[in-house]
């Protein structure tokens, strides 16, 4: 393939920033995909990794949310052909997906869901990817197991696929938090059987339904948390968690032994490591799941058009974290 193609690029930490460009089109490696791009999601760590943009740096193609069409593939690549639907999270090391066209390895995609559009997929493979190492690599948790799981921040994006797979793939009670009606009929929806207030202390309300606390939590927002959920869990229990609190107490699980997990999504793609294709095996799980109808997309808003003002608008709106499930910006 050669030419140019149209891309979003940020010039520097702001949402301002934002401009319409044209980039000759990506090159396959051995083992990429050359995908085109029909709707990418938006997430936090899109205007984060924005915000790390200096003035004068060179300009920057954000995103990594994307579900497409397969157009050209490298001379390794195994898993997939010219033609197939595929959706996917990109990973650091490489221009985002705020492209007509994007390169990426075959290891870190799936197949699209076929009961999906374009649109309604680019919604969940950050989220699903994350929900799923947390829940079965970082905390453990086994297919089939029964206990209890803390979700702290069950209607924002990770937490509301995290919901859906514990509900699917476990026989786990889920006790998600929300703070607004909304939320809390969102997370309820979902598959929660409880849901508790996170603007209160959380221990509290949790051995109102379980005396002894949880066997697990996963939080998506630690800050100043770690005394509240250490009581909320029971001894030798494990929290996993996905932000990055300073300072942070890890001294608070001592007394319980309770273990730490960090998940990071791109880290497999970052480090290569040798079980990369991993994410390409789950996002294949989850996808069934989708069509089996027993996980749904979490996309709540669809921008037409992949430029600037649109991506600068998805920017604001996921910034002000008040928003729920995903906003998409599909090319047509």
């Amino acid at each position: 393939m050669t030419g140019t193609m149209k891309a979003v690029a940020a010039f520097g930490p702001e949402a301002a920033d934002l401009r319409d460009i044209e980039l000759p089109l990506p090159l396959a490696g051995p083992h990429d995909l050359v995908v085109e791009v029909r709707a990418v999601s938006v997430n936090p760590v899109d205007y984060k990794q924005r915000s790390r943009v200096a003035v004068g740096d060179e300009p920057r193609v954000l995103g990594f949310d994307a579900a497409g069409i397969v157009r050209q593939v490298g001379a390794d690549v195994t898993l997939f052909s010219p033609g197939d639907e595929v959706w996917y999270a990109g990973d650091l090391k490489r221009p985002g997906t705020d492209s007509a066209y994007h390169v990426v390895d075959e290891r870190i995609v799936g197949a699209k869901p076929s009961s999906l559009g374009f649109a309604e997929a680019a919604s969940l493979p950050l989220t699903a990817i994350t929900a799923w190492e947390a829940l079965f690599d970082r905390l453990g948790v086994a297919p089939g197991e029964r206990g209890t799981l803390l979700i702290v921040g069950g209607a924002g994006g990770v937490g509301s696929i995290m919901i859906q797979l514990a509900r699917a793939l476990t026989e786990l009670t889920v006790i998600a938090t929300a703070s607004r009606p909304e939320t809390r009929d969102w997370a309820t929806k979902l598959g929660a059987q409880h849901v508790i207030d996170h603007t209160r202390p959380l221990a509290e309300q949790v051995r109102q339904i379980f005396s002894g606390g949880v066997d697990r939590v996963f939080s998506a927002y630690t800050q100043g948390r770690e005394a509240d959920l250490a009581d909320a869990l029971r001894p030798q229990g494990r929290l996993g968690l996905i932000d990055s609190p300073e300072p942070f107490d890890l001294l608070a699980f001592k007394p319980k032994s309770i273990s730490v997990h960090w998940e990071f999504m791109f880290t497999r793609s970052s480090f290569a490591t040798p079980d990369m294709v991993a994410q390409h095996d789950l996002l294949t799980n989850v996808a069934a799941l989708v069509d089996a109808g027993r996980v749904r997309h979490t996309m709540v808003k669809k921008l037409v058009g992949l430029n600037a003002d649109n991506v600068r608008q998805a920017h604001e709106e996921v910034a002000e974290a008040k928003s729920i499930g995903k906003i998409v910006i599909s090319r047509d």
